[in-house]
């Protein structure tokens, strides 16, 4: 159970003895190793404070790479876990830049960090007294308010809304038992400019939204799905899908369902592509191919293949093809010398960690495996093992 922070917690965190107490309990290791000591030493120096302040510098410890200047915030474990990582922030607020905005699920201000540099002016409320008193220690510059986001209290504003994702204490892919209900949330503000952070798995087929769904990607790893009105197109042309590919060090791009999506049918080229996740996720992999001259293995797969890499993009090249089978790929890897292997699947019912000991890798080469479905058939691509990510 994580620590549930009260109004009198937060109060004595951001006075000068609670800043000086984080400081100090900042010098404590808190690892699971020191846990039991480190609580002693806590509760001798804090007294009743000793849980608000070391949860308080164990959440800001993990905010490192996610929040920005994270180090100085107030949290919750939930709205930690939940917060939007400044860099994908700052990416949807340089989409509004400008206008008017009201985040009406503003927890603990992660939202508003990144709005108040580049909108204005920027309004955030929540249902949620703590996470609220929370915000307004960590985002001074947005204008703060306790409200239900289901009940409008602005007029003529982009409104912003992160609805949660837990029920029951499960995470939930039903938009009806996010909190608040996304088809509620949608009701509410019919007709007005509307952007909704939601997960990526969620059953958006339910929704029947008009507008355009961004699947945003950070370090290669999917973290997030966008919904925006139709009064916020980006672009002149329409569009219903978009894959936005960040990074940390604030590089990125996108393509949409408006971008030309055909490509040939033809064998393997030299390299397979496993495109990003948001690519995947957005449902975009013609249009990603057609932009760096690929093709896929099979229509209805999303490896890619082709005789040149697009640019920053860690692909596979081709060594050996063959019609897959234990027997068969464990002959050819045991030729090759194999002993690290990475494995890949798409379309055929493999399991990696179950394959991977079965093979009997004994060599010293490092090789990757695609398995993939081409056709009626499993196909088995063994690979020049690609360097690490990052």
């Amino acid at each position: 159970m994580s620590y549930a922070f009260t109004a009198a917690d937060v109060e004595f965190l951001i006075g000068s003895a609670g800043v000086d107490a984080l400081a100090e309990a900042d010098a404590l290791e808190l690892s699971p190793r020191t846990h039991l000591h480190d609580l002693g030493v806590a509760r001798r120096l804090f007294g009743s404070n000793a849980a608000a302040v070391v949860e308080t510098v164990l959440l800001r410890r993990r905010s490192a790479g996610k929040i920005a200047d994270g180090r100085q915030w107030l949290y919750t474990d939930d709205s930690l876990q939940q917060a939007t990582p400044t860099v994908v922030a700052r990416h949807r607020a340089r989409r509004l830049a400008g206008r008017a905005v009201h985040d009406v699920t503003c927890s603990i201000g992660a939202e508003l960090a990144a709005l108040v540099e580049t909108c204005g002016p920027v309004l955030g409320s929540d249902i949620d007294p703590i996470r609220l008193q929370m915000a307004r220690h960590n985002v001074a510059r947005a204008v703060l308010l306790r409200a239900d986001a289901l009940t409008p209290t602005t007029r003529d504003t982009v409104v912003i809304a992160d609805p949660g994702r837990r029920s029951g204490g499960k995470r939930t892919h039903d938009p009806a038992q996010l909190q608040p209900p996304l088809p509620d949330l949608i009701d509410a503000y019919r007709g007005r400019d509307l952007v909704v952070k939601c997960a990526p798995g969620l059953a958006f087929d339910r929704l029947g939204w008009s507008g355009e769904v961004e699947i945003v990607s950070l370090d290669g790893g999917v973290r997030e799905a966008c919904l925006w009105s139709e009064g916020l197109a980006a672009s002149p042309t329409p569009v219903t899908r978009r894959a936005s590919v960040l990074a940390t060090d604030g590089t990125g791009w996108d393509i949409t369902d408006a971008d030309p999506d055909d490509i040939p049918v033809q064998p393997p080229g030299r390299w397979i592509v496993n495109p990003d996740g948001a690519v995947v996720r957005s449902g975009l992999v013609r249009h990603y191919a057609a932009r760096h001259g690929l093709w896929q293995l099979d229509p209805q797969i999303a490896y890619l293949t082709g005789d040149e890499l697009p640019a920053d993009v860690r692909g596979f090249r081709i060594l050996e093809q063959l019609k897959y089978s234990e027997k068969a790929v464990r002959q050819e890897l045991t030729r090759r010398n194999c002993g690290t292997l990475e494995i890949l699947v798409r379309g055929v019912d493999v399991d990696p960690a179950v394959l991977r000991p079965r093979l009997k890798l004994r060599g010293s080469e490092s090789l990757s495996l695609v398995i993939s479905r081409v056709g009626r058939s499993a196909v088995a691509y063994v690979c020049e093992a690609p360097p690490p990510r990052g």
